[in-house]
């Protein structure tokens, strides 16, 4: 039985947001804002776990809390086997996190600049580090591209650098912001095909927000989907969805859940 890597329990964030003067009767006045509420969830190890639902689901804000990038306000997590709060930098040493928004890539290095500096802040020796860059930029197909500007890379090129870079200190464990976000259906292809072959297959464990269908039912074992920063339900496309699409599905619970009361 395959063993769990991430486990929640309540895991809650509020923003605390103030009215400043645009509220006469209360200035200054704190309102919380609920991002994400009561969270529990279990993903094994090995197995594509897509975090799915619309803009302002709360997945993001998971994924964040997942990464230690923002910390929970109540509740608890473990990410392989680390407390979320109490072990963060275990936690950080076990995942990678790739973003559709990337920005931390150094838009006039070359891919190869880049992923010489991230080597260098994971402390890999030099030899090593270009042993290994040189294998990841074959494994994600920018072997050709390697000393090209990074600004003149295109989204998908981008986007397999983002992969690139994240498999540089091998974590356990990828979370996947919107990964083909921007991609054409090619490249969306190749970014499914480059995770179940390459990371799933060597053991990863991936977790993958979306709000895109298709991507989920297509790549992920299994899905939460959230609405509202609740999770309204867990479990396999088929199991959740029955005869009925997973499109279908997805729709009238999210429907559901805004129509509840509070």
């Amino acid at each position: 039985m395959a063993d769990t890597v991430i486990q929640t329990r309540d895991l809650t964030k509020q923003f605390i947001k103030r009215r400043g003067l645009s509220s006469l009767r209360h200035p200054f006045e704190k309102q919380a804002i609920t991002a994400v509420q009561g969270i529990n969830l279990s993903v094994k190890r090995g197995e594509i776990f897509g975090l799915l639902g619309p803009n302002g689901a709360g997945k993001t804000t998971l994924t964040k809390m997942l990464c230690t990038l923002l910390l929970p306000t109540s509740g608890s997590a473990t990410v392989n086997g680390f407390d979320l709060v109490k072990q963060q930098a275990k936690v950080k040493g076990s995942m990678a996190l790739i973003s559709s928004e990337e920005r931390s890539f150094y838009w006039r290095l070359s891919g190869r600049q880049n992923l010489r500096f991230f080597a260098a802040l994971y402390g890999l020796p030099r030899q090593q580090a270009e042993e290994r860059i040189s294998a990841l930029l074959s494994q994600v197909g920018l072997t050709e591209a390697a000393d090209r500007r990074f600004n003149q890379y295109s989204t998908g090129m981008k986007q397999r650098l983002g992969l690139a870079r994240g498999l540089l200190a091998n974590p356990d464990i990828f979370f996947m912001d919107e990964p083909t976000k921007g991609l054409d259906p090619l490249a969306s292809h190749q970014t499914h095909e480059f995770v179940k072959q390459q990371l799933v297959a060597q053991g990863k464990t991936v977790v993958i927000a979306t709000h895109q269908l298709v991507e989920a039912e297509e790549v992920c074992d299994r899905v939460g989907i959230m609405s509202g920063g609740v999770m309204v339900a867990c479990g396999g496309v088929r199991e959740l969805s029955g005869d009925a699409s997973l499109s279908d599905y997805f729709l009238s619970l999210v429907e559901e859940s805004e129509q509840e009361p509070g």
